[in-house]
């Protein structure tokens, strides 16, 4: 393999920047040309694909974002896509690809190694935290310390106030941001979208606190709770506990951004490595990852299929911490 390609698909996480620069020093370092293809399979498609060296890439692994610039391409989703997307690999003689995301550019990213035989390697960026294939995927931690950071401020008016905050964090299918979020900031109630807990049973924990005379509560909600976002839940507490001041705060994207963390930076760049050195060493349809502290390559199939579960230790932490 002489050439390959790099992209960055789906919603940017830090360390995005660490894993390209990454990917393109070591295929330099291993004698192969590395090209950017910006704007993911959007960019591909119209053959925005330019050609890195280790310049490019300097003074870019403390940066949040991604250089390479992300999209959407529903063009990407059919078949007439998907052969123009081919035709600027052959134009530009790119002979496999690095892609950077999650589980909807790993899809993307099968199929077009189904249908045009290009291989590819994948390196997993999200915040969620929900990819089967590896114990933390890159930009997760920054995303939790940000989030953190809110609700520790958060807690100090509460308390001051004694209310009751609603917050929100991202996890439209997962809790993983939620969970460390509750336990680090002292929630009393944390709802995901992998575990079923009623309204009714959130109605009941904040009654009993206040019988024991707790004056604020935080109760950390994923947007993609089954009972709904935090403004939905607060509105639904609110007319069962009339008297208990309610306030809702949605952290929002400001979770994807800033300066990736040390261990995101870390992680970022022993992914990058893996997956140029797992597409010179012939693997293709497959994601790296880090599974108890090794590496490892996951087939496609699997990230994209298999669900990551919670770990429940996490959820048996908060029921006690939260007494």
């Amino acid at each position: 393999m002489k050439r390959i390609g790099v992209l960055t698909s789906g919603g940017d996480s830090p360390g995005m920047n660490a894993c390209v620069r990454a990917v393109v020093r070591t295929a330099l370092y291993h004698g192969v040309e590395v090209y950017g293809i910006m704007r993911g399979y959007s960019g591909l498609i119209k053959g925005e694909i330019v050609r890195l060296d280790t310049t490019a890439v300097a003074n870019m692994v403390q940066r949040g974002g991604t250089l390479l610039k992300s999209a959407r391409s529903q063009k990407f989703t059919t078949r007439e896509g998907r052969q123009e997307a081919y035709n600027q690999l052959v134009h530009h003689g790119i002979e496999g690809l690095v892609v950077i995301g999650g589980n909807g550019t790993f899809t993307g990213a099968q199929l077009f190694e189904q249908e045009f035989g290009i291989p590819t390697v994948g390196a997993p960026g999200t915040i969620d935290n929900d990819l089967y294939g590896t114990d933390y995927t890159i930009g997760y931690d920054t995303a939790v310390n940000t989030a953190l950071e809110a609700i520790d401020k958060i807690r100090d008016t509460a308390d001051s106030h004694d209310r009751a905050f609603f917050v929100e964090v991202m996890g439209r299918d997962s809790g993983y941001i939620a969970i460390p979020c509750a336990i680090g900031g002292g929630a009393e109630i944390v709802l995901v979208p992998e575990q079923e807990q009623s309204l009714e049973s959130v109605i009941d924990m904040l009654q009993a606190g206040r019988k024991r005379q707790k004056s604020s509560f935080l109760v950390v909600v994923a947007e993609g709770d089954e009972e709904g976002n935090a403004t939905t839940v607060a509105a639904k507490v609110k007319e069962a506990i009339p008297e208990l001041d309610v306030r809702v705060t949605v952290i929002g994207h400001i979770q994807r951004g800033g300066a990736p963390s040390a261990a995101d930076r870390l992680l970022a760049s022993q992914i990058g490595i893996a997956a140029v050195e797992g597409l010179i060493n012939g693997m293709h349809s497959v994601m790296a990852g880090i599974i108890d502290r090794k590496l490892v390559y996951t087939p496609f199939e699997d990230c994209i299929k298999r669900k990551k579960p919670l770990n429940q230790s996490f959820m048996r932490m908060i029921e006690i911490l939260s007494t």
